[in-house]
């Protein structure tokens, strides 16, 4: 698939905004930067609002440390990763810690979670929620979701929520995913894909990009990338239209900076789906 470049990237360095924008997220514990700052993943509702849409149970958010949840995922993915007591779990983009407190209670004391987020703003409010909801092993780590800061074959699985689409080099990430895993380790993410190419104004948009919409992959290329890093058994467990508030404010600020109109974003929103996938390291 080739490292994913858009036109902003001569200009604008993507990785610096996304941790911004993600950054400010965390400071004002909203589940989007409000306008004229663009929409990010999960903008249009209220974080727990949002969670229970992609598939967080009432009880699990119950469970969570306040602040836990920004409503900036697609998906659940440790609901998909059927944990084990003891296993060792790393997340990647790990947030406010959602996933990671979820995956603690199944892991347990024997069990170790680690969470990755390359925004200090986001590490300093996980860590504050850990101590909030004592939550002892969990731990969160500075890092680059391309440059993992875990040692290899350390980990039995790794979840992700909603954040490889915002790489500008996925081959890479699923690379370093299968190097910290196990042998029999497993992947289990929830992300976003696309059926279809995306309008040059569209790719071209930081802040689509910053939104989880200009920086997914098509489909195929996303699998074939989790294939070319040596998984196998990989399997869609499932994939829906991924819903978009065309009336919600952050959608009509992103149309006022983007030229495009309201009957292409339509045909765009049509092409974004929330997908969960699976695979495993073989064991040899």
């Amino acid at each position: 698939m080739g490292k994913r470049k858009g036109a902003h990237e001569g200009s604008v360095d993507v990785k610096k905004v996304v941790r911004e924008r993600y950054g400010e997220i965390a400071r004002t514990s909203q589940s989007c930067c409000a306008p004229p700052k663009g929409p990010t993943c999960g903008c249009g509702a209220a974080p727990a609002g949002i969670s229970r849409a992609v598939g967080y149970s009432e009880e699990e958010l119950k469970s969570l440390p306040e602040g836990a949840d920004l409503g900036l995922g697609c998906g659940n993915p440790v609901a998909l990763a059927s944990l084990k007591r003891g296993e060792t779990v790393v997340d990647l983009g790990s947030g406010a810690g959602i996933d990671c407190f979820l995956a603690a209670e199944k892991v347990g004391p024997a069990g170790k979670v680690i969470g990755v987020d390359m925004t200090p703003d986001m590490l300093d409010k996980a860590r504050g929620n850990a101590r909030k909801g004592r939550r002892k092993n969990v731990e969160f780590r500075l890092g680059e979701i391309e440059n993992l800061p875990v040692a290899d074959a350390s980990a039995d699985a790794v979840i992700s929520n909603c954040v490889i689409n915002l790489s500008t080099d996925k081959e890479r990430v699923f690379r370093e995913v299968f190097r910290v895993l196990r042998p029999g380790g497993r992947l289990m993410v929830s992300d976003i894909v696309l059926k279809a190419p995306l309008p040059p104004a569209v790719l071209e948009s930081v802040d689509a990009y910053v939104g989880c919409i200009a920086g997914a992959a098509l489909r195929r290329q996303y699998l074939a990338a989790i294939r070319a890093a040596g998984f196998r058994d990989l399997r869609v467990l499932g994939e829906t239209a991924y819903p978009i508030d065309l009336t919600d404010g952050a959608v009509r600020s992103f149309l006022e900076q983007v030229p495009i109109g309201m009957d292409e974003l339509r045909k765009v929103a049509s092409t974004i789906i929330s997908i969960k996938v699976e695979a495993k390291k073989p064991l040899k």
